[in-house]
């Protein structure tokens, strides 16, 4: 396999899954929906992708190969998921209290 295709098989596996949470992280709630908000809303699915493919490098780069070649994959896909999730949950709270504060006021 190709190296560069190796390091960046956890992107090519998860898109598909990674497509269908950032529509979801899209479309709900359905408002408000203002030019701020699809701004905030691109920019952490921006963020959540680079930071999923920066800890995807650094997990392949950290594991320990006596474990196995697959180990690699398993422990940079692992980490780079979790990382994706993680962004997106804290831009779901930061979204719901930023607006939340707004409809309020």
């Amino acid at each position: 396999m190709s190296p560069q295709i190796d390091l960046n098989l956890g992107l090519i596996l998860f898109l598909p899954w990674f497509l269908i949470l950032g529509v979801l992280f899209w479309m709900f709630p359905r408002q408000p929906r203002h030019a701020l908000r699809r701004l905030f809303d691109l920019g952490s699915l921006a963020l959540a992708t680079v930071a999923f493919m920066a800890s995807l490098h650094w997990a392949h780069g950290y594991a320990n190969p006596q474990h196995g070649h697959m180990w690699r994959q398993i422990l940079a896909t692992s980490v780079g998921y979790g990382v994706f999730l993680g962004v997106l949950l804290l831009a779901v709270l930061l979204r719901w209290r930023l607006w939340r504060r707004r409809g309020n006021a």
